[in-house]
């Protein structure tokens, strides 16, 4: 989840007290918001980067309490594509105008996200393999930070989902048309990823599993993205969906997006994370009972309540996760 608190990139004490607050509370896993792995590649001017040397010392203090609370420390590593340079959420969300320090988005073609955003460059060839440079040079930065998981952010509307859809792919070389093409970005990132990253240290694709518009990206693309992927190196696909076109018709409710998860998982024969509306510890325990993923990921609901696994493990008694400096707080069942 997006925190909006940087400056130049870099994380600072929000950003610990943030993450490390949800390791205490008792998650297996805490990942950081999208970290961009340029810097005209953030979603505003106060978004997370990975983009310079200088992001590692804080981002490492970070992971050194994550993981001294007993949770695995991840990253999303990110380039917001068309959807870059606008303002943060509370301050209207919209796209910056040139005065309040916007900059110049790149999108794999020339097709702004909608009314009011600006026109992305079109990227080179040679832009994107800087790109795919860019992402593996990030995911060394995050190795020596200290990190345990990478996430690739594929979905939402941001760049290589940009590239997946028809919608907002209007190429006509190598990274355009097929669907080999349209993914071809993505499997050159992962490939330069799994070039630096440990083989045993497990690496996440994030998708949006549909744009919910006929002629976009589908459920089946994603099947056979995921499909591809497995053998580059990918040990988990993690199921969004939406973001890609302004409007679209979501029917947002609990657990929504569970299905795409569990299709995925079934035809694909890939691990994956189920993610959104999931709110309830039994509802969380349900999916992973049933066969529908293999992980939970807690967004809002970690937000409102960082303590929710420690709740979740009171519910379905199970141990209590809780730090001992907390226990007064949770009675042994």
């Amino acid at each position: 989840m997006c925190q909006y608190s940087s400056t130049d990139g870099f994380a600072n004490d929000w950003h610990l007290v943030h993450l490390g607050s949800r390791a205490v509370g008792g998650a297996g896993l805490v990942f950081t918001e999208a970290a961009a792995v340029q810097d005209r590649g953030r979603i505003s001017p106060q978004d997370l980067g990975i983009y310079s040397e200088a992001h590692i010392e804080m981002l490492a203090s970070i992971t050194e309490f994550v993981r001294g609370h007993g949770a695995a420390a991840g990253i999303q590593l990110a380039h917001a594509g068309r959807k870059a340079a606008t303002a943060r959420p509370w301050e209207g969300g919209k796209p910056l105008a040139p005065g309040q320090g916007a900059w110049k988005p790149a999108g794999p073609s020339e097709v702004a996200f909608d009314a009011g955003y600006q026109t992305p460059v079109e990227l080179t060839r040679d832009a994107i393999q800087e790109l795919v440079h860019d992402f593996g040079a990030s995911a060394e930065r995050a190795l020596r930070a200290g990190f345990d998981v990478i996430e690739v952010h594929a979905a939402h509307g941001y760049l290589l989902h940009e590239f997946f859809s028809p919608l907002s792919n209007k190429r006509t070389d190598d990274y355009g048309g097929s669907f080999t093409n349209r993914t071809r970005i993505v499997r050159e990132v992962v490939e330069e990823i799994r070039r630096i990253w440990p083989d045993g240290n497990p690496l996440f694709v994030r998708i949006s599993a549909t744009d919910y518009t006929e002629g976009g990206w589908d459920i089946e693309q994603s099947v056979e993205l995921a499909r591809m992927l497995k053998p580059l190196g990918v040990d988990l696909t993690d199921c969004s969906s939406g973001g890609n076109v302004a409007g679209a018709t979501i029917p947002v409710g609990p657990g929504y997006q569970t299905g795409f998860a569990e299709q995925i998982r079934r035809e694909a024969g890939i691990l994956t994370g189920a993610v959104g509306m999931i709110t309830s510890p039994v509802q969380a325990d349900h999916i992973i009972r049933t066969g529908q993923a293999d992980i939970v990921l807690l967004a809002r609901e970690l937000l409102r309540d960082p303590y929710w696994p420690c709740l979740a493990a009171k519910e379905l008694r199970q141990p209590i996760p809780a730090p001992p400096q907390y226990e007064r707080a949770w009675p042994r069942q």
